[in-house]
């Protein structure tokens, strides 16, 4: 019998399967998509999940990032990284140097789709495969999560991500996030002649638009798209708990707040590894607690912010209030990283 299966080789799913076959576990993952997947991502790594991905054995090319700088209009507000760096990776290379150590670790590979879960009193049965567990990696609008009954209909507000790249020598080793009163830009160096630009918004339109929104760098960018643009969305997502008998939810399944302070990554990590780490000792029940604690201090700060991004009033706010109380702008940035 399979010791974990896991439903999506996303950068959770693949953190699990690589913290599995590390203990000596027998891992498999299904997934559908071909390697490598790319998907709507602001692609900047803070460093606690440059840290995670490297204590997995995973260290994907990509460009420093020295801390994080608001900028709306002529104010300017930044914060830089204590000790250590983020990165600024492209989605598809951090999935290629995830499958890449999974596969060097022996974790299997199977193509198709979890859409129907069967538990016993030992085992689960999934996509034709018996295992002792599942971990459900199976993302944002995971289907796992809404066939065990765990989803909670989600709090306003519902907010959108759209990414693009442009093909435009990065100016700066910091994320940039650009505030108006009914969005943000973030704009991520991710090679040495490459930028991303991800809006995160509650108004559904198109990247273009959105990019209006920031007259400066709009014209900055102009005429220098590079590939189509990804969305994802509504990101906010609540669960009643990110565990069901023999299934435990990681990453963006186990529930999502928002993508303003750029954690996707290193919550994936964490919380892949927390589930792994439960069932190696045996302690399955467990899990929520430590799921519980790995993202609280996310959840309390991306939700307040969020709150004060909705509206126009209090967003107009967020840059000079930045400015005017760097210390407080410093220690929130570390907060997070």
């Amino acid at each position: 019998m399979i010791d974990i299966l896991v439903a999506g080789g996303g950068p959770a799913g693949l953190a699990a399967a690589i913290r599995a076959a590390a203990a000596g576990l027998e891992a498999v993952v299904v997934e559908p998509r071909a390697v490598p997947v790319d998907k709507a991502c602001g692609e900047g790594i803070m460093p606690s999940g440059v840290a995670a991905l490297k204590a997995l054995g995973v260290t994907p090319a990509g460009r420093e990032l020295r801390g994080i700088r608001y900028v709306q209009g002529a104010r300017r507000a930044e914060a830089r990284f204590r000790g250590s760096s983020g990165l600024g990776v492209r989605r598809t290379a951090l999935h290629l140097a995830l499958h890449r150590r999974a596969a060097e670790l022996g974790v299997r590979f199977v193509a198709g789709r979890v859409d129907g879960v069967r538990q016993g009193e030992d085992r689960v049965t999934a996509a034709g495969l018996t295992a002792r567990w599942l971990i459900a990696a199976d993302g944002l609008h995971s289907p796992t999560r809404r066939a065990l009954g765990l989803e909670r209909a989600p709090a306003p507000p519902r907010r959108y991500g759209l990414r693009r790249h442009y093909r435009v020598a990065p100016w700066t080793d910091f994320v940039e996030v650009h505030w108006s009163p009914h969005g943000e830009a973030y704009v991520t160096p991710v090679g040495d002649g490459l930028v991303g630009v991800a809006v995160l918004s509650g108004r559904r339109r198109s990247h273009e638009d959105h990019l209006d929104a920031f007259p400066a760098l709009a014209r900055a960018l102009r005429g220098l798209e590079d590939g189509a643009v990804r969305g994802a969305g509504p990101l906010r997502r609540t669960v009643s708990t990110p565990g069901a008998g023999r299934v435990l939810l990681v990453g963006d399944a186990a529930g999502y707040v928002d993508a303003l302070t750029g954690e996707g990554v290193a919550l994936a990590a964490a919380t892949a590894s927390a589930a792994v780490d439960c069932l190696v000792a045996g302690r399955p029940d467990a899990y929520p607690a430590q799921w519980a604690r790995l993202t609280r201090r996310h959840r309390l700060l991306t939700r307040a912010l969020v709150g004060l991004a909705r509206r126009p009033v209090t967003a107009r706010m967020i840059v000079p209030a930045a400015q005017r109380l760097p210390p407080l702008f410093g220690a929130a940035v570390r907060a997070l990283q």
